[in-house]
């Protein structure tokens, strides 16, 4: 929320506003610069108050997000297009080779009753959640998304119930 001694829900450079990278923390001006930076997850960010612009100055290529007086709309990144053929990949990188497993251990199955019978499922499963979790790693780091300071935050605010 910002703060509120602004009558108008404009983007101000004295104002305190939610940071739209953590989303736990508050984003404020940094003292003694035309820059602001959040509490919690420390990104640096420059404000275009004439266009309601917000962008993440500390990462290349940088991200915007537009204020609309209330939140922020939209992580963009400066001349990066996420297309479908990129989704496609990711989603056949993430069903394809379970799929293949999954698959070979339908086609040769193993004696029913052994100790290992339950290996071909439990690989495949496995293969699965690995995939989806090397897609998921790489969107927080494309988008710059700060998954150990959320959990310490979310821990801190937990406790203090």
């Amino acid at each position: 929320m910002p703060n509120s001694q602004h009558s108008t829900n404009r983007l101000v450079y004295d104002g305190i506003y939610p940071c739209p990278i953590c989303r736990l923390g508050q984003i404020q001006t940094m003292p003694l610069m035309d820059a602001m930076a959040c509490h919690s997850c420390r990104h640096i960010f420059t404000p275009d108050l004439d266009r309601q612009l917000l962008k993440m100055t500390d990462r290349q290529p940088p991200m915007t997000w537009r204020w609309n007086g209330k939140t922020w709309i939209g992580g963009h990144l400066e001349g990066v297009e996420w297309g479908w053929g990129t989704w496609i990949l990711a989603v056949a990188f993430i069903v394809l080779p379970p799929t293949l497993i999954g698959l070979a251990a339908y086609t040769f199955p193993p004696t029913p009753g052994s100790r290992l019978s339950w290996f071909p499922l439990a690989w495949t499963g496995l293969t699965f959640l690995s995939h989806l979790g090397i897609i998921g790693w790489l969107l927080m780091e494309f988008y710059q998304f700060p998954l150990g300071v959320y959990l310490r935050v979310r821990r801190q605010q937990f406790l203090s119930r």
